[in-house]
């Protein structure tokens, strides 16, 4: 009786990760940072990037972050463009751009550059510390949220 494992030693050791699946996801991450290793020691060119195109339209608005869902997006002059309770989409932006200005010592309070280019790629670009996103990647709904406030801006 004293070499019987106890129950719950057994329940233990069915749940935990099996061995050879923790060897392969090791070699997972170490082949991932030996191909990327490779490509910027070889000086491989980047893809994958969105290509640059003509400024078709573009606004100038402010992200105001009340909580984890409430945003008012105001015109640089302080006109109140929408003031939304659970403002969704438009309030995940806020919140990634008030998380980097936070990391750059930023005022979350300036305004932030709306751009939609005549290659179908509409962007938010920060100008204060270089983080953007490409809103349009994020599916037609949250795309026409914001081309809703390009055309609610102009």
């Amino acid at each position: 009786m004293a070499n019987t494992p106890s129950p719950t030693f057994k329940s233990r050791e069915k749940e935990m990760v099996p061995r050879t699946l923790l060897w392969a996801m090791f070699g997972l991450a170490m082949s991932t940072l030996a191909i990327t290793s490779f490509a910027v020691l070889t000086g491989h060119p980047t893809v994958g990037q969105p290509q640059a195109g003509t400024v078709k339209r573009e606004a100038w608005i402010i992200l105001e972050g009340h909580d984890a869902q409430a945003v008012t997006v105001r015109k640089t002059d302080g006109t109140i463009l929408l003031d939304l309770p659970h403002g969704g989409f438009v309030t995940v932006v806020q919140n990634g751009m008030a998380t980097e200005r936070k990391k750059h010592r930023v005022d979350p309070l300036k305004p932030l550059r709306i751009v939609e280019y005549e290659n179908g790629r509409l962007a938010a670009e920060d100008p204060e510390t270089g983080w953007s996103v490409e809103l349009y990647a994020f599916g037609g709904d949250n795309k026409a949220a914001f081309e809703r406030l390009l055309d609610q801006s102009e």
